[in-house]
């Protein structure tokens, strides 16, 4: 049989290493050998002899509910495999995480992530019910993070005493050392007379980045 689907950069390679691999630009592969952590119903594929247990809030500290908008809700994949994990077709990233490094990230936004990273939800700080109520996902310690975003993302820098403004739809992480506040750029009477669909922002100030998604719609709710 001849196709261009059987092009080399589509096929499936034998596992070399656990652990987790870019499979393409929409989904990730995860060599199992043991327990990993991934976003409920993201499994598109896998080989092996492998268990998928779905974990809610309280169970132990890394696997907890997390409280978005979104309700991200993961599950444990334990046992000796092969995974692949994608979430409508959303570009896919792997992320780093070193020692020293901490990571903020909405929880729509997170894919898989390796066993030895921390994780733990959080409010933004300075950010109260008149901003929705924000909670993000703060990895750290050390490990890989799948990180997935409708479109391609826009990685801004974060420098100096100028701060970077950022609207709450649109926002997919920032670095966790980051100072965050919120922000009305939209006057009452301007509210009152229809307001320009800007009101509120995500102010982060200090050294660090910030990642937001090219679109400001609320991506529809899944994996509660």
């Amino acid at each position: 049989m001849k196709s261009d689907l059987f092009a080399s950069e589509n096929m499936a390679q034998p596992a070399s290493a656990p652990g987790m691999f870019q499979q393409n630009a929409k989904s990730i592969k995860y060599v199992v050998n043991g327990e990993m952590y991934a976003r409920q119903g993201s499994m598109v594929a896998y080989r092996g002899n492998l268990q998928f247990e779905r974990k809610g809030q309280g169970l132990g500290g890394m696997l907890k509910r997390a409280v978005t908008g979104e309700g991200l809700a993961l599950m444990t994949v334990s046992g000796q495999g092969e995974v692949w994990f994608a979430h409508e077709a959303a570009n896919c990233f792997i992320v780093e995480i070193e020692q020293s490094d901490s990571l903020t990230i909405n929880g729509r936004n997170v894919l898989c992530f390796d066993p030895t990273l921390s994780y733990e939800i959080k409010t933004v700080k300075g950010v109260g019910a008149a901003g929705g109520g924000l909670f993000n996902s703060v990895f750290s310690g050390y490990g890989k993070l799948a990180v997935i975003c409708e479109g391609t993302p826009i990685v801004i820098p974060v420098s100096g005493q100028q701060p970077v403004y950022v609207d709450t739809d649109a926002v997919v992480g920032w670095s966790a050392s980051l100072q965050t506040s919120l922000h009305r750029s939209q006057s009452v009477g301007s509210m009152i007379r229809g307001g320009s669909g800007e009101a509120v922002q995500l102010v982060l100030q200090g050294e660090g980045f910030v990642i937001v998604r090219p679109s400001e719609v609320v991506p529809t709710k899944s994996g509660s």
